[in-house]
């Protein structure tokens, strides 16, 4: 079955070339383009794709609060939200996850990431590029809401690892793979992972990573940014 995507950017050109991206794999279909994030928002809540992809800055409402408005907290059925985003805008990006979105991927970055993203939002799971969640931990960590919150009860060695690997964007069948455990058993522990975190997706899950210092380096960084 056909993967649906609503496309949302300000720019005629870059929802095209989107398009073209997509469309191309035989697995999906961009069932609408919004030119704000307003538009984007109606247009989500009446076809429901299985995918929004949505540009991080837009007129009307931005990518942070479509994003809320279609998957934050409180929402009854939310929808599966991937940013969009540039070099240049990453102080949006923690607003976003914050706001419930489920990846990132930036707009010059490898074409294939987008439809990569787009499958991996479609079945829960998340892509976030690399190199955004290194510039979040160097830029935004003066802006940074509140301490990162203590598992209750503590992570397992195992759950750990399983987060170290969500937060290096890994997908759930690379998990297993790293691991040698199966599928099912990397999703039992993001179960228990979320539960114990308080955490609504991978990437909030991402996020505790970074804030609690959990990844290689991230102290440094934490530190060097302030």
């Amino acid at each position: 079955m056909s993967i649906s995507v609503l496309v949302a950017d300000d720019q005629a050109m870059i929802r095209t070339s989107l398009r073209l991206i997509l469309e191309d794999e035989p697995d999906i279909t961009v069932v609408a383009e919004a030119r704000d994030g307003a538009e984007a928002v109606a247009l989500a809540r009446q076809l429901r794709p299985d995918v929004c992809l949505i540009d991080i800055r837009m007129p009307r409402l931005d990518g942070i609060d479509v994003t809320r408005a279609l998957a934050g907290p409180g929402i009854a059925d939310p929808l599966r939200v991937v940013i969009v985003t540039t070099f240049g805008l990453d102080e949006y990006v923690y607003g976003a996850l914050q706001a419930g979105a489920l990846g990132f991927v930036l707009k010059d970055g490898d074409p294939t990431l987008f439809t990569a993203a787009v499958r991996a939002a479609s079945v829960g799971d998340a892509l976030i590029s690399p190199s955004i969640t290194l510039r979040l931990i160097r830029n935004l960590a003066p802006v940074k809401p509140s301490p990162a919150r203590r598992p209750d009860p503590p992570l397992t060695d195992r759950e750990t690892d399983v987060i170290r690997a969500v937060a290096r964007g890994r997908t759930n069948q690379e998990i297993a793979a790293a691991l040698f455990i199966s599928v099912s058993t990397v999703k039992g522990h993001l179960t228990a992972i979320q539960n114990k975190l308080g955490a609504r997706n991978r990437s909030e899950i991402t996020a505790w990573a970074w804030e609690s210092h959990l990844m290689p380096g991230s102290a440094d960084q934490w530190s060097s940014s302030r």
